[in-house]
């Protein structure tokens, strides 16, 4: 039955589901599907994306993330433009060819001034060359396009859920967690040009396989261009806590994550998947496990080690105590062992991007 599935050139809803739902050889086929498909549109190289988590000060307060704002017991930090611009010299100078600046959500004037010019340094420094991903949450229009007219050309912002009832299940009830909002957004970044992404939590409390494969066509619908989605781990912080016991098991969770991204793979072939962090906090070779399967991109983190155990989204996060040389070289092993190449220099851009621009839009893929 499966084998018919994956002869298809479209899935329906029902497809995704028995997908999602795969064990055994059955799943095996799905994995092998995935990794034909993965070769044949993107390619065996995998993308780095120097990760700067640079601060954990969040506004949200989300079900679900440890650094929400009503966490005491977090230790709040937020790195100065030294230590930001020195972690991005570091991805430049050892060729990984992009970074992503990531934070807690924060809205003002200031903070908005400050991104527009770590942007133009960060151009400066790098000489053009560093592809730069956003993941700075929901922002006006306005903020978007700046940053974008700075030099920021992807921008990840994750719906965690794309099922509306859901997704109030695991924010707090008010406007600044309105679920049209983050729709709102992810429309802006859109039309300004951004590659747009997005991405879910799997194995959240009340969702069903249903949801998830609704998740998918939702990245469908909206012709996402890359996704960054793994398991859902509990933190002992989070009003979610309580219902850890009513969890798939772990190890289930992170099988699932794997067929999520080898069934997405199928489903969109043109699209960069990343393997997400929190697959590594569950089997130290998952994010590898991912690649073998379609994803295509990979996050090494690169924040200062001092800083980075406090930004804690959930438990046992993976790599708080290397440093980004060890992590660099350790990768390298690892991506070679999932019969990958790592595209060392190259930003690695979204083919689906440019498949969907009109043509004559220049690839920027250096």
């Amino acid at each position: 039955m499966i084998k018919n599935i994956l002869d298809n050139e479209l899935l329906q809803k029902e497809d995704i589901i028995k997908l999602l739902c795969a064990e055994g050889d059955e799943k095996k086929l799905l994995f092998e599907k995935a990794n034909e498909i993965k070769i044949r549109e993107v390619g065996r190289k995998v993308y780095f994306r120097g990760l700067i988590e640079f601060s954990n000060i969040c506004s949200k307060n989300c079900y679900y993330c440890g650094i929400r704002k009503d966490n005491k017991n977090v230790k709040r930090f937020n790195l100065n433009d030294k230590d930001i611009l020195d972690a991005a010299k570091f991805s430049f100078e050892n060729n990984y060819g992009s970074v992503v600046l990531q934070a807690g959500e924060t809205e003002s004037s200031a903070f908005t001034k400050r991104i527009e010019n770590l942007l133009k340094e960060i151009k400066k420094l790098s000489r053009g060359t560093l592809g730069i991903t956003l993941s700075l949450g929901e922002q006006s229009r306005e903020t978007y396009q700046r940053w974008f007219d700075a030099g920021a050309h992807r921008y990840l912002l994750r719906i965690e859920s794309s099922n509306e009832e859901l997704y109030k299940k695991i924010h707090p009830n008010n406007n600044k967690h309105n679920f049209q909002r983050r729709l709102a957004c992810l429309d802006d970044l859109k039309s300004i040009g951004y590659q747009n992404g997005t991405g879910v939590m799997i194995g959240l409390p009340f969702q069903t396989t249903e949801i998830l494969a609704e998740d998918l066509i939702f990245m469908k619908e909206r012709d996402i261009d890359m996704v960054g989605m793994g398991p859902y781990i509990e933190h002992k912080g989070t009003p979610l806590w309580e219902y850890r016991n009513e969890l798939l098991p772990i190890k289930e969770r992170f099988d699932l994550a794997l067929k999520m991204i080898a069934t997405l793979r199928i489903y969109m072939k043109d699209i960069n998947i990343a393997a997400a962090t929190a697959l590594q906090a569950i089997d130290p070779l998952g994010r590898e496990k991912a690649v073998k399967i379609g994803a295509n991109v990979i996050m090494p983190n690169i924040t200062p080690g001092l800083y980075r155990n406090d930004y804690s989204l959930y438990e046992n996060k993976p790599c708080v105590d290397e440093e980004p040389e060890e992590c660099k070289h350790c990768l390298d092993v690892k991506i070679k062992l999932a019969d990958a190449e790592i595209g060392y220099g190259e930003w690695g851009d979204s083919k689906h991007y440019f498949n969907r621009m009109s043509p004559g839009t220049k690839n920027r893929n250096l």
